[in-house]
């Protein structure tokens, strides 16, 4: 009897012992390292899609980030998503990014939240970096136009011009005021989408993607920012590399981080041009870390 107890006693003493470990693995991959949630400066994260995506295209991360705690809210911007606006009559990015400092103005007073911005969502988290930094806690740039004051996007993708033949292959641009004015917006060829935005993301998503983006207003794009160090530059930004980005190419994200140095960089490996799509978690554990960074 004794023998059998002592055995049992063993055995039991074995799995709780595994159990703990399990735990804790637990733990460390769902990314709690001791900082509770609530007690972080702001919970709250505010997602800002590229050019032509929506707020839909976030829809991983929104159930990842909320299932750990979070606060989450995805803006459609002006045109985009389920937005009524006619891209072709977008004249300014304010016009375009409206919607995000709508919801940042009516902010209460002394809440703060953390801005994440993929592709042209960059330039327009960087405008309202620019307009709230008191309400902004830290700004993340996921594959994203990180501008220097006097800069635009186009400035940006002009750095890859030439080098970069499947972009320039995919856009169609759109003339709704006449061929002999400036383009309005211009769309992507649906048939080289999965070789230029999503060449590691699920089929399933492509198709969604193919079915819900529209086009990109050309005039906040043609837009140079300005940004001054007392507001834009009092926000910590942080920027998220995707290795394998067919759009914003790697050595092109490198260009922008050597030129805007942001307080870390963090890389994604076998990551597209849309993480949130082929690399959710991984994305969603490091949001999650940045979060914590005091």
């Amino acid at each position: 009897m004794t023998s059998f107890l002592f055995i049992y006693f063993c055995n039991y003493s074995k799995k709780i012992g595994i159990l703990f470990i399990l735990s804790c693995y637990l733990c460390q991959l769902c990314g709690e390292n001791g900082v509770n949630v609530d007690d972080l400066e702001t919970n709250h994260i505010v997602l800002v899609h590229g050019g032509g995506f929506g707020a839909w295209c976030w829809y991983k991360s929104i159930a990842l980030l909320e299932e750990s705690g979070y606060k989450v809210a995805a803006i459609d911007l002006t045109g985009s998503g389920v937005s009524s606006f006619d891209t072709n009559i977008i004249t300014s990015l304010s016009q375009y990014v409206k919607p995000l400092t709508d919801f940042l103005e009516k902010l209460p007073e002394g809440k703060k939240v953390i801005l994440v911005g993929h592709d042209f969502g960059g330039a327009c988290i960087s405008y309202a970096m620019e307009m709230f930094p008191l309400k902004i806690s830290k700004a993340v740039f996921v594959a994203a136009a990180m501008l220097t004051s006097g800069q635009s996007t186009l400035d940006i993708i002009s750095q890859q011009a030439g080098s970069n033949d499947l972009m320039q292959q995919a856009q169609t641009f759109i003339y709704a005021n006449g061929n002999d004015h400036p383009p309005t917006s211009f769309d992507m060829d649906k048939s080289l989408l999965r070789d230029l935005l999503f060449n590691q993301s699920p089929t399933k998503d492509i198709a969604l993607a193919s079915v819900s983006m529209r086009s990109v207003p050309f005039a906040p794009v043609l837009e140079k920012v300005s940004l001054s160090d007392l507001k834009y530059g009092s926000v910590r930004r942080f920027y998220i590399e995707t290795l394998e980005d067919n759009a914003i190419p790697i050595s092109l994200q490198e260009n922008m981080v050597n030129a805007n140095p942001p307080e870390k960089v963090f890389r994604l490996k076998g990551a597209d041009h849309s993480p949130f799509f082929s690399k959710p978690q991984a994305l969603h554990k490091l949001l999650v870390e940045i979060s914590k960074i005091l």
